[in-house]
């Protein structure tokens, strides 16, 4: 990746594109009903980040209740939703350092601890959720947390890795802006 992922003609937008699909992420965690859902039939409760919606049987209208009423339920929310903020921004500043012809490196590992600190947020609203919901509200049948939920995992993960290469990319300024000398692995008989 240093030597060839990298290089200004050809792939230098690599990085911004992964925040940009992290972001599509977080907005399909954000906006899912899909946290948690019924595991078998019949499919009873379906719940967001924002509410629980349950029904009493397979064929009868689903009752929701927002989970803004309770306290971790905006904890969770809070920090999931700054967490996401907090990754929009590096998004945007990412767009910025590698529009910019000569890359400013100290700017990006700024935004790999930015993104740490976004990590960090989304963590904390990742766990917050589960463990105060399935204390909290009454669940009936076997329930299991799904794909919206995944996606916010998945958002939060993109984060930690992309936090890291955003940090250790200063550390090859030289191998990026070709300063370095090609080393050939051949000798003479």
């Amino acid at each position: 990746m240093v030597k060839y992922g990298l290089d200004y003609t050809r792939c230098r937008w690599i990085l911004p594109l992964l925040l940009g699909i992290g972001v599509i992420f977080g907005i399909i965690a954000l906006a899912g009903r899909g946290w948690l859902e019924s595991q078998t039939l019949p499919y009873v409760h379906q719940a967001s980040l924002w509410e629980s919606c349950t029904r009493p049987g397979q064929g009868g209208q689903w009752t929701c209740e927002s989970l803004m009423g309770y306290a971790w339920g905006r904890a969770a929310a809070a920090t999931y939703l700054v967490g996401f903020i907090l990754l929009v921004i590096c998004f945007a500043l990412a767009i910025i350092a590698f529009a910019i012809d000569t890359l400013r490196f100290n700017f990006i590992r700024g935004i790999g601890g930015l993104l740490f600190v976004a990590a960090v947020f989304s963590i904390m609203g990742l766990v917050i959720y589960p463990v105060k919901f399935s204390t909290e509200i009454q669940m009936t049948g076997i329930n299991m947390f799904s794909w919206a939920y995944g996606f916010g995992w998945t958002t939060a993960i993109m984060e930690i890795c992309l936090g890291f290469f955003f940090c250790c990319l200063p550390n090859y300024e030289d191998q990026i802006l070709g300063n370095v000398k090609p080393t050939y692995f051949y000798s003479s008989p």
